[in-house]
């Protein structure tokens, strides 16, 4: 890669000891931490990471850094949190115990006293919460006629009242690590609000889901190479052989076309144009992982370690936010309803 990527990551990889393990060991070293220009580069970088360590969840632990430091803390931080924060490991907690990320049944709250917030509540499933340096907390900070108005804020590490365990019961995506947050009246100066007063749901939170999944699609990306190189290891030559994965090679092939499209959009700020596309790429990559689990089953691959290994993250990754991107689905339908 022109900006010397690859490079990069193979420092790194001298470096950690066990990737699979903590991939942020010798990150800074090798310069994975510097700040990067676009999503495009984010995305590509996401890609190879994934490409060279066959580990979805090594590509999402660096992605995520990057992501919400671009979109939240350089899109909406004042000067001075940027100062602070551009270039430091945040998280972003939304979701809740039991009911999502829903807007309406969403319940920390915080409350704003003189020159300060008090928020109470509970987040789960933050993703990097374990290893962040602060959290960005999504409370509700108005209600009015039946509907909440939501801010963001940035709270730190080791506030009193802040307190972490690890979120049980997900083990896909290694080494990836999520976390549960109480918030026990955490007291955080007005200095600590990120973006305008109650705007941050509709202009923050539902946004970077879009963002998540356009970038996202690089990890994929970079999953499908890992496995179809894995997939050409071996086995015994044969036609019907050779046509599966010159399948699975050209499927892949118009799907990074069709991610190179989303995230280009992206950079140009104006994602909507993308939304068909992205809904797509969702489908195809559905279509080139039943696939590529069919070849593997056929040509005795489907025991192999790194074959199961990056096919069960694979599911787990096409298996996140299933209903919001089946909606997205059944909006494209219905527009064509309306033009008929």
């Amino acid at each position: 890669m022109a900006d010397g990527i690859e490079q990069r990551i193979h420092h790194w990889l001298t470096l950690c000891k066990a990737p699979e393990e903590d991939p942020l060991d010798g990150m800074r070293e090798a310069g994975l931490f510097a700040p990067v220009s676009d999503y495009t580069a984010i995305a590509r970088t996401k890609a190879a990471l994934v490409e060279q360590t066959g580990l979805l969840g090594i590509g999402g632990i660096w992605g995520g850094r990057h992501l919400v430091g671009r979109h939240f803390i350089e899109g909406f931080g004042t000067a001075e949190q940027k100062a602070t924060w551009l270039g430091r490991a945040i998280s972003v907690a939304i979701s809740e115990p039991d009911v999502g990320a829903h807007p309406k049944l969403l319940r920390t709250i915080a409350t704003e006293e003189a020159d300060r917030f008090r928020i109470t509540g509970e987040k789960a499933w933050v993703s990097n919460g374990p290893n962040a340096d602060a959290i960005i907390v999504v409370a509700i900070t108005s209600e009015a006629q039946g509907r909440k108005r939501y801010s963001a804020f940035l709270v730190p590490r080791g506030t009193p009242g802040l307190s972490m365990t690890d979120m049980p019961g997900f083990h896909a995506l290694r080494p990836s690590r999520h976390c549960r947050l109480v918030l026990d009246q955490c007291l955080v100066p007005r200095a600590a609000l990120l973006g305008p007063l109650g705007v941050a749901y509709e202009r923050m939170a539902m946004p970077f889901r879009d963002v998540e999944d356009a970038v996202g699609t690089f990890g994929t990306l970079g999953a499908f190479r890992y496995l179809i190189r894995k997939l050409g290891d071996g086995g015994e030559a044969n036609e019907a052989r050779s046509v599966s994965l010159g399948t699975l090679l050209a499927l892949t092939a118009v799907f990074e076309a069709g991610a190179r499209e989303v995230v280009a959009t992206l950079d140009a700020d104006r994602l909507d144009a993308g939304s068909a596309t992205l809904a797509g790429l969702r489908v195809l990559a559905l279509d080139i992982l039943a696939r590529s689990k069919t070849h593997a089953e056929a040509h005795g691959q489907g025991e192999v370690a790194a074959v199961r290994g990056i096919l069960d993250d694979l599911k787990a990754t096409l298996s996140i936010a299933r209903g919001p991107r089946m909606a997205r689905l059944a909006r494209l339908g219905e527009a064509i309803g309306r033009m008929s």
